[in-house]
């Protein structure tokens, strides 16, 4: 056990952790994707014209959000085996993608929920008028004006969950915290290993925080720029 840090211990524990970097990522994207398609199944459960069931929905949401995702995570991988109903023991890089998926898809769900809500009413009434079928009216109309907007937002969250992926080394996913604590726990150097995962997540994060920042500026512009060029359309209409 060593006293203070060490570049040694430093650099023999760097091809040891970085070991479980592509788990980590790739986990990040399983979840991250899980969460996008799952987030719609939220917007349209919350748009049932049936109220009890939009309120049952609603509440739903908010137990998930309000709830730690490490409970959520053990909850599914610990006690969903040992439900009567259910009796289905799922492997930890499932249960994180479900655990993990799922509690973000509330947060993005409402994302989405926010861009379908700022379409212009007249959107609406122009499919209705044009006599679009549903489905056409949704891909057509409403989620081609709808999404853009929120893309900022949704890469937000891309970068939040990359940081909460680590919670699914308590379930047993071997991604980098899962190798950093296990070369600490042999060698009694927990330090310099996680300052390992410390510099990785920082190095990953921190250039997609910039590309989300200057992505967000960017489409900013645009709907500015469109928004006056509708100004300038109306005026020379009136």
């Amino acid at each position: 056990m060593s006293n203070g840090w060490s570049w040694d211990v430093f650099f023999e524990a760097f091809p040891l952790v970085i070991k479980g970097l592509g788990v980590t990522v790739g986990l990040t994207i399983t979840c991250y994707l899980f969460a996008l398609i799952f987030g719609f199944v939220w917007v349209f459960l919350r748009r049932i014209p049936f109220k009890p069931l939009s309120w049952l929905i609603t509440w739903i949401m908010e137990f998930i959000r309000s709830t730690p995702p490490l409970i959520q995570l053990f909850f599914i991988y610990y006690a969903w085996p040992v439900i009567p109903v259910v009796g289905m023991t799922l492997s930890p890089f499932t249960s994180a993608v479900l655990g993990l998926g799922i509690h973000f898809s509330t947060y993005i769900g409402e994302v989405y929920r926010s861009g379908i809500d700022g379409v212009e009413k007249g959107q609406w009434e122009a499919s209705t008028a044009l006599n679009f079928s549903t489905g056409k009216k949704w891909t057509k109309i409403i989620l081609p004006q709808a999404i853009p907007p929120t893309i900022p937002m949704l890469g937000n969250y891309l970068i939040i969950m990359f940081k909460e992926v680590p919670l699914a080394s308590t379930i047993g996913v071997v991604g980098i915290l899962r190798l950093a604590n296990d070369y600490g726990a042999k060698y009694w150097n927990y330090v310099e290993p996680l300052t390992i995962v410390a510099i990785l997540f920082l190095v990953l994060s921190y250039p997609s925080a910039i590309l989300f920042s200057k992505l967000e500026k960017k489409m900013n512009r645009r709907f500015d720029k469109k928004a006056a060029m509708n100004n300038g359309k109306g005026a020379m209409t009136s």
